[in-house]
């Protein structure tokens, strides 16, 4: 099992399709680094040579892609910027309500999670039934 840039990617798929493993890779940015670098997107991962793994790591830090961690964090601070502003966008991230302009109404289960029904309460204090 390959390692490119603390990220495990499975060694028995094609590198093509094992470099999306890592956070902040994508189908294009995966595409653009394997032209970069020179590599067939058909070699299996487990089948580069440390050189090979060399050139990907060169061409994904020659591209200033954000991966991983830093990509992370600047997702993070993006969201605590907005949260901070007060802005519409932010006061739904810190309500936990969906944030694109989505009906709430029905639907929204993602975010909101799943539904709290309102039972009856029973008074401690109350006779008991015929049983």
């Amino acid at each position: 099992m390959p390692r490119i840039l603390g990220v495990d990617i499975p060694g028995d798929k094609r590198i093509e399709a094992s470099l999306p493993y890592i956070y902040g890779m994508g189908p294009n940015n995966t595409k653009k680094v394997l032209e970069i670098a020179g590599i067939n997107p058909d070699v299996r991962a487990k089948d580069l040579s440390p050189e090979q793994i060399n050139l990907i790591i060169q061409a994904i830090n020659g591209c200033k892609i954000l991966i991983e961690g830093d990509l992370r964090r600047d997702v993070q601070t993006n969201l605590k910027r907005l949260q901070a502003i007060n802005c519409y966008r932010g006061i739904r991230h810190r309500r936990g309500l969906p944030v694109r302009g989505q009906r709430t109404q029905t639907n929204a289960r993602t975010r909101k999670g799943p539904r709290r029904t309102v039972g009856v309460q029973r008074n401690p204090n109350a006779k008991a039934g015929k049983v």
